[in-house]
């Protein structure tokens, strides 16, 4: 069921997200959203060239897709109930995208949602083990070939719950991943690099087969750009050390040295086509982030190099904060999937 509108043109921000790093640009104006904030106060912008509202918008509404396009979008909700407490909906009607990627859901049980099965027919939820944590999921308008919830190779199938769906499309694969994250005192850095070993032999598994489109919340900030106070933060914060951006770096370009010669490569989207802009799409609740331009860029497209000249757009959202501690990112690509 569709949340309400909210009274007040402002709502609630709430958060006890997994991610509470308070350690992360300035997008082309095409697809930017048209946006009535909550309140003159609220329509300012940081250094970084980012809006600072903490709630989200009353009135939301995007361009057009451009014909022939398929609109992908990701986002990390932050607990998929309190975000649809605090207007999730609003935006997804107003992106309407054909394939919505969602992480953190924290559920732990498939919704029963109408509005959203009405939106996207097909929709497929990775559960965690644990209870309330984690938690992906891929809605869409599109049926694929087949869906994956596994990671090949994992020695701990049970840490991989939740965190992963592969669908097979016609022409395409689209990974969604909520990657683990490093933990506090990096206490998960082993877990996290145990991951990075198989998930890039699986991309690059998949990719001999057809492009892949991967997206989602990857948990690392891949460059000093990536996120404010860089130099404070390497190799001690989580997402920002060298195991976690080499590891990231060599699935974009695999080192020479490595045996596999003819490994392919792949391609973060928004980076190459914002190659100078520093803006974020997570912004902790703590210590007024949102406001002081404090951020994280941790959700990203990364496509198959050979796909990258077919892609129209991608611009993170950044106005739709405050129905997470995250901001969603869209793409559009010449279809069909």
């Amino acid at each position: 069921m569709a949340p309400k509108r909210a009274s007040s043109s402002k709502r609630k921000a709430i958060s006890d997200s997994e991610d509470e790093d308070t350690s992360l640009t300035k997008t082309s104006s095409s697809k930017k959203a048209k946006i009535s904030p909550p309140s003159t106060s609220d329509n300012v912008v940081s250094s970084s060239g980012q809006p600072t509202n903490k709630v989200l918008p009353v009135h939301i509404s995007f361009p057009e897709r451009q014909q022939g396009t398929v609109r992908l979008a990701t986002f990390n909700v932050c607990g998929l109930a309190a975000s649809q407490k605090k207007g999730l909906s609003f935006y997804i009607a107003a992106e309407d995208p054909d394939i919505l990627v969602l992480t953190e859901t924290k559920v732990n049980n498939e919704p029963v949602d109408l509005a959203l099965k009405n939106r996207f027919p097909h929709c497929y939820w990775a559960i965690a083990e644990k209870k309330g944590y984690s938690g992906t999921a891929i809605l869409s308008k599109h049926e694929p070939i087949s869906v994956d919830r596994t990671l090949p190779g994992h020695p701990n199938p049970a840490s991989v719950k939740g965190r992963i769906i592969t669908l097979e499309f016609e022409n395409h694969y689209v990974i969604g991943t909520y990657v683990p994250n490093a933990g506090a005192e990096l206490k998960n850095l082993d877990g996290k690099i145990e991951w990075n070993i198989h998930f890039t032999k699986y991309i690059r598994d998949l990719d001999k087969i057809k492009p892949v489109i991967w997206t989602g919340d990857l948990n690392v900030a891949p460059t000093e750009i990536d996120l404010c106070n860089a130099k404070k933060n390497w190799n001690k914060t989580p997402g920002y050390t060298e195991a976690e951006t080499t590891a990231y770096r060599n699935i974009l370009n695999p080192p020479e040295s490595e045996p596999e010669t003819e490994a392919p490569k792949f391609v973060d989207i928004w980076r190459n086509l914002h190659p100078d802009d520093k803006h974020f799409t997570y912004f902790s609740y703590r210590f007024n982030c949102r406001q002081k331009g404090i951020g994280w860029r941790l959700d990203m497209f990364v496509l198959s190099e050979r796909i990258i000249d077919r892609v129209k757009m991608c611009e993170i959202r950044s106005e739709i904060y405050g129905a997470s501690d995250h901001c969603p990112l869209t793409m559009e690509i010449e279809g069909p999937l």
